[in-house]
């Protein structure tokens, strides 16, 4: 009977436990505009976001008033480490249709405007 107890929380320990996503953490960005910054991925529902956590230029780390926001929005899973979703651009304040594709520890990222007329591309890379 003991065992049966064991073994009965152990499956529910393990249905409770759902895999993180591999894109879930920190990203660092492209430069933009002079900036960039450490992205922290995390889910949102089904979806993953992403929030400005810290931000850097030439000087080093400094206090972006853009820390906090949501730079990567409802991207959802779509197979074979494709995403897709919306991203913010803090530098011309837009936010894109957008795509992103996971390989490895590099995040391939774009999006676009205006029905596909002002497209950006970024390559993140994985902090941790």
């Amino acid at each position: 009977m003991k065992t049966i107890r064991i073994l009965i929380a152990g499956l529910v320990l393990a249905a409770g436990t759902a895999a993180a996503d591999p894109a879930e953490g920190v990203w660092k960005t492209q430069p933009d505009d002079g900036s960039y910054a450490y992205v922290g991925l995390k889910p949102c529902g089904a979806n993953i976001c992403g929030t400005i956590d810290r931000t850097f230029n030439a000087s080093g780390e400094y206090r972006s008033e853009n820390i906090g926001k949501t730079l990567v929005i409802d991207m959802a899973p779509s197979g074979n480490g494709n995403y897709k979703g919306k991203v913010w651009r803090p530098s011309n304040n837009k936010i894109y249709q957008g795509k992103m594709q996971l390989d490895g520890n590099t995040l391939q990222l774009s999006g676009c405007v205006a029905g596909g007329l002002l497209c950006s591309k970024q390559t993140w890379s994985r902090v941790k």
